[in-house]
Protein backbone atom coordinates (compact mmCIF):
# COMPACT_ATOMS: atom_id res chain seq x y z
CA UNK A 1 0.00 0.00 0.00
CA UNK A 2 1.35 3.54 -0.55
CA UNK A 3 1.74 6.00 1.70
CA UNK A 4 -0.10 8.60 0.32
CA UNK A 5 -3.25 8.17 -1.98
CA UNK A 6 -5.22 10.52 -4.22
CA UNK A 7 -6.65 11.08 -7.17
CA UNK A 8 -9.31 13.35 -9.55
CA UNK A 9 -11.23 12.04 -13.04
CA UNK A 10 -9.95 14.07 -16.09
CA UNK A 11 -11.94 14.27 -19.49
CA UNK A 12 -13.52 11.03 -17.62
CA UNK A 13 -10.33 9.29 -17.08
CA UNK A 14 -9.18 8.29 -13.31
CA UNK A 15 -6.26 9.83 -12.49
CA UNK A 16 -4.30 8.47 -9.02
CA UNK A 17 -1.36 9.36 -7.98
CA UNK A 18 0.68 8.56 -4.93
CA UNK A 19 3.52 8.00 -2.19
CA UNK A 20 4.95 4.58 -2.18
CA UNK A 21 6.36 2.85 0.78
CA UNK A 22 10.03 2.28 1.30
CA UNK A 23 10.84 -1.19 -0.46
CA UNK A 24 14.45 -0.96 -0.08
CA UNK A 25 13.89 -3.64 3.02
CA UNK A 26 11.73 -6.18 0.46
CA UNK A 27 14.74 -7.89 -0.70
CA UNK A 28 17.30 -8.73 2.30
CA UNK A 29 18.93 -11.46 1.07
CA UNK A 30 20.04 -9.44 -2.12
CA UNK A 31 20.94 -6.58 -0.75
CA UNK A 32 24.78 -6.11 -1.39
CA UNK A 33 25.02 -4.24 2.10
CA UNK A 34 24.46 -7.34 3.82
CA UNK A 35 26.35 -9.67 1.62
CA UNK A 36 29.78 -9.09 4.03
CA UNK A 37 27.25 -10.08 6.93
CA UNK A 38 25.95 -13.57 5.61
CA UNK A 39 22.42 -13.54 4.22
CA UNK A 40 19.63 -12.64 7.31
CA UNK A 41 17.68 -14.82 8.97
CA UNK A 42 18.57 -18.05 6.77
CA UNK A 43 22.19 -17.68 7.43
CA UNK A 44 24.52 -20.02 9.20
CA UNK A 45 24.34 -18.94 13.61
CA UNK A 46 24.05 -20.99 16.57
CA UNK A 47 20.20 -21.00 17.04
CA UNK A 48 19.51 -21.99 13.41
CA UNK A 49 22.40 -25.23 13.79
CA UNK A 50 20.50 -26.00 17.24
CA UNK A 51 17.30 -25.68 16.01
CA UNK A 52 17.93 -27.33 13.04
CA UNK A 53 19.32 -30.72 15.02
CA UNK A 54 16.60 -30.59 17.06
CA UNK A 55 14.38 -30.44 14.21
CA UNK A 56 16.79 -33.57 13.01
CA UNK A 57 15.83 -35.42 16.09
CA UNK A 58 11.97 -34.66 16.08
CA UNK A 59 12.15 -32.76 18.98
CA UNK A 60 13.37 -33.62 22.46
CA UNK A 61 12.73 -36.54 24.64
CA UNK A 62 10.21 -36.72 27.54
CA UNK A 63 10.58 -37.74 31.36
CA UNK A 64 6.94 -38.36 31.40
CA UNK A 65 6.76 -40.69 28.30
CA UNK A 66 7.80 -43.98 29.47
CA UNK A 67 6.62 -47.11 30.16
CA UNK A 68 7.53 -50.24 31.53
CA UNK A 69 7.21 -53.93 30.94
CA UNK A 70 8.25 -56.81 33.83
CA UNK A 71 8.42 -59.88 33.15
CA UNK A 72 8.81 -62.07 36.54
CA UNK A 73 10.43 -65.58 36.61
CA UNK A 74 7.65 -68.24 34.85
CA UNK A 75 7.28 -70.54 37.96
CA UNK A 76 6.45 -67.45 40.73
CA UNK A 77 4.46 -68.84 43.50
CA UNK A 78 0.37 -68.19 42.78
CA UNK A 79 -2.55 -66.55 44.85
CA UNK A 80 -3.08 -70.14 46.32
CA UNK A 81 0.34 -69.85 47.97
CA UNK A 82 0.32 -66.54 49.22
CA UNK A 83 -3.27 -66.22 50.63
CA UNK A 84 -3.09 -70.07 51.90
CA UNK A 85 -6.54 -70.77 51.36
CA UNK A 86 -8.52 -73.04 48.10
CA UNK A 87 -8.91 -70.18 45.60
CA UNK A 88 -8.22 -71.12 42.96
CA UNK A 89 -4.72 -69.25 41.12
CA UNK A 90 -6.91 -68.96 37.76
CA UNK A 91 -9.43 -66.80 39.57
CA UNK A 92 -9.73 -63.44 37.18
CA UNK A 93 -7.91 -60.59 39.02
CA UNK A 94 -6.72 -62.41 42.03
CA UNK A 95 -4.29 -63.99 40.20
CA UNK A 96 -1.08 -62.33 40.84
CA UNK A 97 0.54 -64.42 37.79
CA UNK A 98 -1.83 -63.73 35.13
CA UNK A 99 -0.73 -61.35 32.07
CA UNK A 100 -3.22 -58.83 33.78
CA UNK A 101 -1.80 -58.17 36.55
CA UNK A 102 1.26 -57.75 35.31
CA UNK A 103 0.04 -55.45 32.64
CA UNK A 104 -1.20 -53.58 35.16
CA UNK A 105 1.47 -53.30 37.64
CA UNK A 106 3.47 -51.49 34.57
CA UNK A 107 0.85 -49.13 33.98
CA UNK A 108 0.65 -48.22 37.79
CA UNK A 109 4.29 -47.52 37.97
CA UNK A 110 4.78 -43.72 38.38
CA UNK A 111 8.76 -42.98 38.35
CA UNK A 112 11.37 -44.86 37.55
CA UNK A 113 15.46 -44.68 37.19
CA UNK A 114 16.82 -45.28 33.60
CA UNK A 115 19.92 -47.61 34.58
CA UNK A 116 23.44 -46.31 34.61
CA UNK A 117 26.22 -48.43 33.83
CA UNK A 118 30.13 -47.31 34.86
CA UNK A 119 33.50 -48.40 32.85
CA UNK A 120 36.00 -48.98 36.38
CA UNK A 121 39.48 -47.79 35.99
CA UNK A 122 42.83 -48.22 37.91
CA UNK A 123 45.65 -45.97 37.74
CA UNK A 124 49.01 -46.95 34.94
CA UNK A 125 51.51 -45.15 35.08
CA UNK A 126 54.94 -46.19 32.82
CA UNK A 127 55.98 -42.36 31.82
CA UNK A 128 55.07 -39.14 32.10
CA UNK A 129 51.44 -38.57 33.86
CA UNK A 130 49.45 -41.18 34.43
CA UNK A 131 46.57 -42.53 32.41
CA UNK A 132 43.10 -43.95 34.28
CA UNK A 133 43.38 -47.48 31.85
CA UNK A 134 39.60 -49.48 32.32
CA UNK A 135 39.93 -52.78 33.42
CA UNK A 136 36.29 -54.16 33.69
CA UNK A 137 32.57 -52.37 33.57
CA UNK A 138 29.96 -52.84 36.32
CA UNK A 139 26.56 -51.73 36.91
CA UNK A 140 24.85 -49.84 40.29
CA UNK A 141 22.49 -53.24 40.41
CA UNK A 142 19.89 -51.47 41.81
CA UNK A 143 16.67 -49.70 40.73
CA UNK A 144 14.46 -47.70 42.77
CA UNK A 145 11.01 -47.68 41.74
CA UNK A 146 7.07 -46.37 42.79
CA UNK A 147 3.72 -47.14 41.77
CA UNK A 148 0.21 -46.33 42.40
CA UNK A 149 -1.50 -48.74 44.81
CA UNK A 150 -5.46 -49.26 44.19
CA UNK A 151 -7.80 -50.67 46.78
CA UNK A 152 -6.47 -53.76 47.37
CA UNK A 153 -2.66 -53.21 46.84
CA UNK A 154 -2.60 -55.89 44.54
CA UNK A 155 1.10 -53.96 43.07
CA UNK A 156 2.14 -54.45 46.50
CA UNK A 157 1.16 -57.85 46.43
CA UNK A 158 2.53 -58.75 43.28
CA UNK A 159 6.38 -58.04 44.36
CA UNK A 160 5.51 -59.74 48.13
CA UNK A 161 4.60 -62.86 46.04
CA UNK A 162 7.35 -62.22 43.85
CA UNK A 163 9.85 -62.27 47.30
CA UNK A 164 8.27 -65.64 48.47
CA UNK A 165 10.09 -67.37 45.51
CA UNK A 166 13.35 -65.95 46.88
CA UNK A 167 12.80 -67.53 49.93
CA UNK A 168 10.76 -70.10 51.95
CA UNK A 169 9.13 -68.02 54.61
CA UNK A 170 8.06 -71.04 56.95
CA UNK A 171 11.46 -72.71 56.83
CA UNK A 172 13.70 -69.83 56.06
CA UNK A 173 15.58 -71.24 53.54
CA UNK A 174 16.66 -69.42 50.54
CA UNK A 175 16.07 -70.53 46.55
CA UNK A 176 18.39 -70.97 44.03
CA UNK A 177 18.82 -67.79 41.92
CA UNK A 178 17.64 -68.91 38.67
CA UNK A 179 14.18 -69.76 39.97
CA UNK A 180 13.22 -66.24 41.04
CA UNK A 181 15.22 -63.95 38.74
CA UNK A 182 13.28 -62.26 36.01
CA UNK A 183 13.62 -59.35 33.38
CA UNK A 184 12.14 -55.72 33.27
CA UNK A 185 12.26 -53.41 29.91
CA UNK A 186 11.99 -49.81 30.48
CA UNK A 187 11.01 -47.84 27.35
CA UNK A 188 11.01 -43.88 26.08
CA UNK A 189 7.64 -43.21 24.31
CA UNK A 190 7.26 -40.40 21.67
CA UNK A 191 4.73 -38.88 19.33
CA UNK A 192 4.62 -39.86 16.22
CA UNK A 193 2.53 -37.15 13.49
CA UNK A 194 2.47 -39.96 10.93
CA UNK A 195 0.38 -41.90 13.61
CA UNK A 196 -2.00 -38.82 14.83
CA UNK A 197 0.92 -38.31 17.33
CA UNK A 198 0.52 -41.65 19.13
CA UNK A 199 3.34 -42.67 21.75
CA UNK A 200 6.04 -45.13 20.09
CA UNK A 201 8.89 -46.14 21.49
CA UNK A 202 11.75 -44.65 20.70
CA UNK A 203 14.72 -45.90 22.99
CA UNK A 204 14.48 -49.34 25.45
CA UNK A 205 16.75 -51.53 27.43
CA UNK A 206 16.32 -54.62 29.38
CA UNK A 207 17.57 -55.53 32.32
CA UNK A 208 18.48 -58.76 33.70
CA UNK A 209 18.56 -61.29 36.42
CA UNK A 210 15.76 -58.65 37.93
CA UNK A 211 14.31 -59.54 41.07
CA UNK A 212 12.76 -57.11 44.30
CA UNK A 213 15.35 -56.65 46.83
CA UNK A 214 13.23 -53.92 48.94
CA UNK A 215 9.74 -53.51 49.14
CA UNK A 216 9.54 -49.92 50.81
CA UNK A 217 7.07 -48.74 53.79
CA UNK A 218 5.05 -45.89 53.63
CA UNK A 219 3.41 -43.43 55.64
CA UNK A 220 -0.82 -43.77 56.84
CA UNK A 221 -2.48 -40.70 58.48
CA UNK A 222 -5.79 -38.69 58.70
CA UNK A 223 -4.11 -35.82 56.91
CA UNK A 224 -3.32 -37.22 53.85
CA UNK A 225 -7.43 -36.81 52.38
CA UNK A 226 -6.46 -36.67 49.21
CA UNK A 227 -3.37 -38.32 48.88
CA UNK A 228 -3.22 -41.86 47.31
CA UNK A 229 -0.76 -44.96 48.13
CA UNK A 230 2.49 -44.83 46.93
CA UNK A 231 4.31 -48.33 46.78
CA UNK A 232 8.36 -48.10 46.74
CA UNK A 233 9.73 -51.19 45.32
CA UNK A 234 13.87 -51.45 44.68
CA UNK A 235 15.02 -53.98 42.32
CA UNK A 236 18.42 -55.78 41.95
CA UNK A 237 19.61 -56.46 38.50
CA UNK A 238 22.65 -57.54 37.44
CA UNK A 239 23.32 -55.91 34.19
CA UNK A 240 21.40 -54.20 31.13
CA UNK A 241 21.35 -53.66 27.16
CA UNK A 242 20.11 -51.20 25.15
CA UNK A 243 17.75 -53.25 22.74
CA UNK A 244 18.30 -51.42 19.71
CA UNK A 245 22.30 -50.90 19.28
CA UNK A 246 22.94 -54.36 21.23
CA UNK A 247 20.47 -56.29 18.89
CA UNK A 248 18.52 -58.21 21.18
CA UNK A 249 16.27 -60.50 19.33
CA UNK A 250 17.00 -58.08 16.20
CA UNK A 251 14.70 -55.29 18.01
CA UNK A 252 14.62 -51.59 16.36
CA UNK A 253 13.09 -48.77 17.74
CA UNK A 254 10.14 -46.46 16.16
CA UNK A 255 6.65 -47.97 16.51
CA UNK A 256 4.14 -49.52 19.64
CA UNK A 257 6.79 -53.03 19.95
CA UNK A 258 9.80 -51.50 18.79
CA UNK A 259 9.74 -51.66 15.09
CA UNK A 260 11.66 -48.93 12.93
CA UNK A 261 9.11 -47.97 10.16
CA UNK A 262 10.68 -48.61 6.89
CA UNK A 263 9.89 -45.10 4.57
CA UNK A 264 10.31 -46.19 1.12
CA UNK A 265 11.62 -43.96 -1.26
CA UNK A 266 9.83 -42.14 -4.26
CA UNK A 267 10.27 -43.91 -7.51
CA UNK A 268 11.32 -41.61 -10.56
CA UNK A 269 9.31 -43.50 -12.72
CA UNK A 270 8.17 -41.56 -15.89
CA UNK A 271 8.92 -38.13 -17.68
CA UNK A 272 6.72 -36.25 -15.45
CA UNK A 273 7.48 -38.18 -12.56
CA UNK A 274 11.53 -37.50 -12.33
CA UNK A 275 10.28 -33.96 -13.00
CA UNK A 276 8.60 -33.88 -9.76
CA UNK A 277 11.10 -35.34 -7.58
CA UNK A 278 13.60 -32.55 -8.50
CA UNK A 279 11.17 -29.48 -7.56
CA UNK A 280 10.52 -28.28 -4.19
CA UNK A 281 8.07 -30.02 -1.73
CA UNK A 282 5.28 -27.31 -2.19
CA UNK A 283 5.10 -27.76 -5.67
CA UNK A 284 5.76 -31.54 -5.78
CA UNK A 285 2.99 -31.57 -3.54
CA UNK A 286 0.67 -29.47 -5.51
CA UNK A 287 2.01 -31.25 -8.92
CA UNK A 288 0.95 -35.03 -7.46
CA UNK A 289 -2.30 -33.59 -6.42
CA UNK A 290 -2.93 -32.75 -10.26
CA UNK A 291 -1.49 -35.96 -11.92
CA UNK A 292 -3.62 -37.67 -9.30
CA UNK A 293 -7.09 -36.23 -10.44
CA UNK A 294 -5.97 -36.67 -14.14
CA UNK A 295 -5.01 -40.19 -13.62
CA UNK A 296 -8.85 -40.62 -11.87
CA UNK A 297 -10.61 -38.63 -14.68
CA UNK A 298 -9.16 -39.44 -17.94
CA UNK A 299 -10.60 -42.55 -19.43
CA UNK A 300 -7.76 -44.73 -19.29
CA UNK A 301 -7.08 -43.49 -15.93
CA UNK A 302 -11.11 -44.44 -15.02
CA UNK A 303 -10.20 -48.01 -16.17
CA UNK A 304 -7.15 -48.42 -14.04
CA UNK A 305 -8.59 -46.85 -10.90
CA UNK A 306 -5.75 -44.58 -11.28
CA UNK A 307 -2.89 -47.12 -10.69
CA UNK A 308 -1.65 -47.63 -13.75
CA UNK A 309 -0.88 -44.79 -16.25
CA UNK A 310 1.37 -45.23 -19.25
CA UNK A 311 3.35 -43.99 -20.79
CA UNK A 312 4.73 -41.11 -18.63
CA UNK A 313 2.90 -40.98 -15.44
Amino acid sequence: MAILRGGTKIFGQDIRIGLPRDRSMNNINGDPRFKQGGQVGQGESTINRFIAEINQGEGMARPTRYMVVIQPPQKIMDMQDYMNDSQSPSSGSNDLESANIKRNVGMMCNSVTMPSRDVNTAASQQYGPQRRMPYAYSFSGELAMSFYGDKFLRQRMFFENWQKKIFNIQTHDMNFYDDYVGTMDIMQLGSFSSENDRDRVTYAVRLYEVYPQTIGSYDMSYGQTNEVVNVPITLNFRHWRNLTIDQVNSATVGQSFGDMPSIKPSKEFGLFGGILNRLPPEIQRAGRQVLSTAKRNLPIGRITGGRVFPPFL
